[in-house]
């Protein structure tokens, strides 16, 4: 089977490593090269990489026009499969394809359709999330669903790490689904149910900003969360500090009902669980820390390098007690 595979981050790439290894992937398609580090020299893509390295055709154009269309007629692909490409695609595209086009997207469908369904997934504090095989759709995520498998979460995961995991999972979702279409019999479809979608958004540096009025394992969840980008970020004296890992402290610190103490201030240091931050609600255990323009530390280094930490207010503005 003829493949136009469509990809860019690290994500996409066990997939194309399946699809490549048993069909025809006459190119893929990914996002161009852009500038990075402090060089701005510039940087391919994960899936650009990958394709290289399995000596395919790579194309990588600024923009889906009419010559591109062109370029792709002249490949004479059956089948176009998307992981994490981040486009839409019109149906001037998808009229190439006689097989029609199909994605891989690492939710259960329909919840959380958009760009981080991972992220949202730790967010929402989900006990499971999985791998959609879609039709694609003149509409981001909507297409009619071809396999769905769940994926159990320990609520312990980063993005980082469920990433790597939903991958190659989605991966082999992927070749049991490609199987079925290079034998003439694709996987009956089954429509989503509207009412049940929700939605990621794109994720900002500013989402990582820890409110310390929120409770406690909701702040657990966005130090996950956002590992590896923004990560949890507080702040002390003007200072940038990233939190990196964290969990609630299974246990309560009575309070001066007179004085309660203020969200985002660090309460104790708990030998066997960490730094003790107030939160709206509950405490939050930090573990792992790094100030700004500094290494990532433990929270024992950490409290070394500024003892005065106990007592003081994470996250105050100038003027706040």
């Amino acid at each position: 089977m003829r493949i136009l595979f469509a990809g860019t981050p690290s994500l996409a790439v066990p997939s194309l490593e399946k699809a490549a290894h048993a069909h025809e992937v006459v190119a893929v398609l990914t996002s161009p090269d852009q500038p990075s580090g402090r060089g701005r020299s510039p940087s391919c893509p994960p899936v650009k990489e990958a394709a290289s390295r399995l000596g395919l055709r790579v194309l990588q154009p600024e923009r889906l026009d009419a010559a591109f269309l062109e370029e792709v007629r002249g490949l004479a692909p059956e089948l176009l499969v998307v992981a994490a490409f981040g486009k839409i695609f019109r149906k001037s595209l998808l009229d190439l394809f006689p097989l029609g086009g199909i994605n891989v997207h690492p939710s259960l469908l329909p919840r959380h359709r958009g760009p981080s369904p991972i992220s949202a997934a730790i967010l929402a504090g989900d006990r499971e999330t999985g791998v959609t095989i879609q039709k694609i759709a003149l509409k981001f995520d909507t297409g009619d669903i071809y396999a769905q498998e769940p994926y159990p979460l320990e609520g312990d995961e980063t993005t980082a790490a469920l990433t790597e995991r939903l991958a190659a999972h989605g991966a082999e979702v992927l070749a049991r689904v490609l199987a079925a279409f290079a034998a003439g019999q694709a996987p009956p479809v089954r429509a989503q149910d509207e009412a049940a979608a929700t939605y990621s958004h794109t994720i900002a540096k500013e989402d990582g900003v820890i409110r310390w009025e929120e409770p406690a394992e909701v702040i657990e969840r966005k130090v996950r969360a956002f590992d590896p980008w923004p990560r949890a970020a507080t702040s002390r004296g003007g200072e940038t500090i990233l939190v990196l890992k964290s969990h609630v402290y299974p246990a309560t610190l009575g309070q001066d009902q007179d004085r309660p103490e203020m969200p985002g201030t660090v309460r104790a240091a708990d030998r066997e669980h960490g730094l003790l931050v107030q939160t709206g609600r509950g405490i939050l255990a930090v573990e792992r820390l790094q100030r700004q323009f500094r290494k990532p530390t433990d929270w024992r280094s950490f409290l070394n390098g500024q003892p005065d930490i106990v007592g003081a207010r994470l996250g105050a503005r100038a003027g706040d007690v």
